[in-house]
């Protein structure tokens, strides 16, 4: 498993809007890589935007590559990936590029933030996979699982007790930073008792808006704010994979990944999950294939 610094996602890129960062890449796997940085303008250098055999060759094993990478106009969460094959499926990891020096947020400065990182996990080499399906032009197959922050989470035995974690205070508002890393996938997410309030995408703010769920295609990042106003307890925040294909069935619903927050306080009365209502065993869930919700 190929992975940046011994991390899976890899290590989070802290910047402030107009920073220029140089970034060095040592080659320790298999393979010939670059890294792209997703979303980023990078004006007038593009030979630091990592795009295999279009601004550069990869980067061959036992080799490095130092990248230049400008933040010019971008602000809020991006996210940074292997741009050779499906390489990209385990070297990722986050860009968070805060408001100018002197600058806040346009929305009230939150309480803390976090970031959910939503990938897939096959249990093979994935790079001799495409190989395949490019040979013989089959279909490209669903992932093993699908994780938030390297972990599947409650409904994968394996994952129980390693679920993704995160505690907060009560009565405060966060700020979530959501990258969906998936390979090939579009992927819901929302969180029980929760709405999420809509202020970014791809590295810019947007009038923000409320839901209660959003949906992620592949390589878009989300900046959404939560209020922690419900009772202190654990509440799932839970991923589903978006498909039209016909439903399958495994010893688990492996099209799920969940993480769980928990919301500190007196807990005495609470202390059972809850789920997200569209989501997992509630009747007016969201399937796979509702593109009504899309």
């Amino acid at each position: 498993m190929l992975v940046v610094n011994g991390q899976f996602p890899g290590p989070t890129i802290y910047v402030h809007k107009g920073d220029t960062v140089f970034v060095n890449v040592h080659n320790h796997g298999d393979y010939g890589l670059t890294i792209h940085w997703h979303g980023v303008k990078q004006p007038r250098n593009p030979w630091s935007d990592g795009s295999a055999y279009i601004t550069q060759c990869p980067i061959e094993p036992g080799h490095n590559f130092t990248y230049e990478v400008v933040f010019s106009e971008e602000e809020g969460t991006l996210w940074w990936h292997a741009n050779s094959d499906w390489t990209r499926n385990t070297v990722h990891g986050a860009i968070v590029i805060y408001p100018p020096h002197g600058f806040s947020y346009p929305f009230p400065t939150p309480a803390g933030e976090q970031i959910l990182i939503l990938g897939t996990w096959f249990t093979y080499d994935v790079n001799k996979v495409i190989k395949e399906i490019l040979r013989t032009g089959k279909d490209v197959p669903i992932s093993d699982a699908y994780i938030i922050n390297g972990q599947p989470g409650d409904f994968c035995a394996c994952s129980k007790e390693m679920a993704y974690r995160w505690q907060v205070d009560y009565g405060k508002t966060y700020l979530i930073r959501l990258v969906n890393a998936l390979m090939n996938e579009e992927f819901f997410f929302a969180i029980a008792g929760h709405d999420l309030i809509v202020v970014g995408i791809d590295g810019s703010y947007l009038k923000p808006f409320t839901t209660s769920y959003v949906m992620l295609s592949n390589g878009q990042t989300m900046d959404v704010l939560v209020k922690t106003n419900q009772s202190p307890g654990r509440y799932y925040m839970a991923g589903r994979q978006y498909y039209t294909d016909n439903l399958f069935f495994t010893g688990y619903d492996k099209t799920n990944a969940s993480a769980i927050l928990s919301i500190e306080g007196n807990m005495t009365d609470c202390h059972h999950l809850s789920f997200p209502k569209h989501f997992l065993r509630i009747p007016t869930m969201i399937l796979q294939h509702d593109s009504g919700s899309v």
